[in-house]
């Protein structure tokens, strides 16, 4: 139960491809170095190798209990030169999406002259995920059913609104094990678009067609909008190299391009120390916005 649903369902389904991998081959489920090492070379034929990384780091953490050596069989030489020989011969470069910038935000709200109640949701959705930092499964529901966890919702009652912001209370998520929850506070912006007003313009639609539903984010029809028809709405205006993940990204270079330092972009994003670093380093967009500083290329 220590990891969250959608992580345990992610993590269940390497080992489920371990335990088939051991049944297979008629090697007992014990995660010896020899085992690994062959689980290693005989996934990494069929799936991406950086899928085989953490398919790894998964299943150690649901083997640990009944095998307490299977981190320091992971660890072992053999296991990570099977995993490095892998990714050199069957690596292939990552395919990252984009992050999104204002100007996007800018098009899509252009576009829409009479948006409906619709519209203005995934407006709305679209601008507190990309200046709030924010992860797309903390604004949608999962298309899994299973995972839909109604603990998660953002509830209306958490929002509060001025003429200069407005803010509301994620509830638990990624990284919040004591579930205490964290406040969102989003400014108006004095350029355009700016995400006060598409939150204002969607709350009013939202509490005229649902005065007493608990819930904050709601379609028309009254559903809490899922993965599946955010994905749907954003191919509406860009192509698959723009995707959910981009929000974050787009917000998180952004900030670093105006020249905020790296500790408080991290501290605005929820990151833990760890994955920030790593986050960066596979975001080289980012990178780059906090290498410079914001200053132009020939003044660094």
């Amino acid at each position: 139960m220590a990891p969250d649903s959608s992580t345990n369902h992610a993590y269940s389904s390497a080992l489920d491809s371990y335990l088939t991998f051991c049944d297979l081959h008629h090697f007992p489920i014990e995660p010896t170095p020899d085992t690994l090492s062959f689980y290693v070379t005989y996934m990494a034929a069929h799936i991406n190798t950086r899928t085989v990384d953490n398919y790894l780091s998964e299943i150690c953490s649901l083997l640990e209990e009944d095998f307490p050596s299977v981190r320091s069989a992971r660890r072992s030489r053999l296991v990570t030169r099977t995993l490095r020989g892998a990714k050199r011969r069957y690596g292939a470069p990552v395919n990252r999406k984009l992050p999104l910038s204002r100007e996007d935000l800018a098009r899509v709200v252009d576009s829409l002259h009479e948006p409906s109640h619709d519209d203005k949701l995934f407006v709305s959705l679209l601008s507190d995920g990309f200046h709030g930092l924010l992860r797309l499964g903390e604004l949608v529901w999962p298309d899994n059913i299973s995972l839909q966890l109604h603990q998660k919702l953002t509830l209306r009652t958490s929002v509060t609104s001025d003429g200069e912001k407005h803010s509301f209370v994620l509830r638990t998520h990624k990284v919040d094990p004591q579930s205490e929850g964290s406040t969102i506070v989003i400014k108006r912006s004095l350029t355009h678009p700016d995400p006060h007003r598409a939150f204002v313009s969607y709350l009013h639609s939202r509490d005229s067609l649902f005065p007493f539903h608990s819930t904050l984010w709601l379609r028309e029809n009254g559903s809490v909008p899922t993965r599946s028809w955010f994905t749907g709405r954003l191919r509406r205006f860009f192509p698959s190299s723009i995707a959910g993940h981009s929000m974050r990204a787009g917000g998180a270079t952004s900030l670093a391009a105006a020249g905020v330092s790296a500790r408080e972009v991290q501290a605005l994003g929820r990151w833990s120390s760890d994955s920030f670093g790593i986050y960066i380093h596979k975001n080289p967009t980012l990178l780059y916005a906090l290498i410079y500083n914001g200053r132009p290329v020939h003044d660094a």
